[in-house]
């Protein structure tokens, strides 16, 4: 995060709820780019956040595809469905056991000029059953994609990140009234591609 400063990246993470520590987290946020994960990693590593994520990134990125496999993350191959939701579901047991957090980004890919795609739930859903007693932090994250809109060089100047954590939802009633409920708060607070 210090290294992009030097573009003129400014990064803020407004959180004003009080989420407490000893139970599971599932956070749910938009993508925008790579410049999300590092944030959410220092931002919230007092919930020791595990993230869902293409096995792609388990490879060749140094420390971060350490992590990746040997941190408790999910690395998942999109190309088989089946085999990504039992990944998604041992994590979702994992964070339940451990009270730790799980991150998605349930749009399923970066969106690369800010504007949100619809989730697909079923990865959501997945973390939702494995973790009954989590609570769901939802998440927006704006211009993250201006550091990337010209790909990876030259990378955008000035950018202003920020991250808006909004009011916590528990993991009760009909999921799909849920995620629908989950998403339009993400969605509510996405403003960085108007």
């Amino acid at each position: 995060m210090r290294c992009t400063n030097i573009l003129g990246t400014t990064y803020r993470f407004n959180n004003p709820h009080n989420i407490p520590t000893d139970r599971p987290l599932i956070i749910v946020t938009n993508h925008q780019s790579m410049y999300d994960i590092p944030p959410i990693i220092w931002h919230m590593r007092k919930h020791h956040p595990k993230f869902v994520s293409k096995k792609e990134l388990g490879k060749g990125i140094p420390s971060v595809s350490y992590n990746l496999r040997h941190g408790g993350s999910a690395l998942i191959n999109r190309k088989d469905g089946k085999t990504a939701l039992m990944e998604i579901g041992k994590l979702g047991s994992y964070i339940e056991r451990h009270n730790r957090s799980a991150v998605i980004f349930p749009e399923g890919t970066r969106s690369r000029d800010g504007h949100p795609k619809p989730f697909k739930p079923m990865g959501l859903k997945m973390l939702l059953r494995k973790a009954p007693t989590a609570l769901i932090i939802p998440v927006s994250i704006n211009n993250s994609w201006k550091l990337i809109r010209y790909g990876k060089f030259p990378m955008g100047l000035g950018a202003k990140v920020s991250f808006d954590v909004h009011a916590p939802i528990e993991n009760k009633g009909n999921a799909d009234v849920l995620i629908a409920e989950i998403e339009k708060t993400v969605t509510s607070g996405i403003n960085s591609f108007k």
